[in-house]
């Protein structure tokens, strides 16, 4: 998936489950990856730089990589 093919409040869902977190705050603080599960649904609220997008999700706003995302 690019930035291209993604816009804000497009609908993803966590395809596996990071190693950690990162809040989309802004001042970033890093988290526990059991905030939310792989599959889970979120919504992406932003675009950031270097292929992230800022996704919000039940449980918080995370920062994640696209290759970590699949649209729906």
């Amino acid at each position: 998936m690019s930035q291209e093919s993604i816009s804000v409040g497009t609908q993803v869902r966590l395809l596996h489950q990071p190693s950690y977190l990162k809040t989309a705050d802004a001042m970033s603080m890093l988290r526990p990856p059991d905030l939310i599960d792989a599959g889970e649904i979120g919504q992406v609220v932003a675009l950031k730089a270097m292929e992230q997008v800022a996704v919000r999700f039940r449980r918080g706003t995370f920062l994640l990589e696209l290759k970590q995302l699949e649209t729906l």
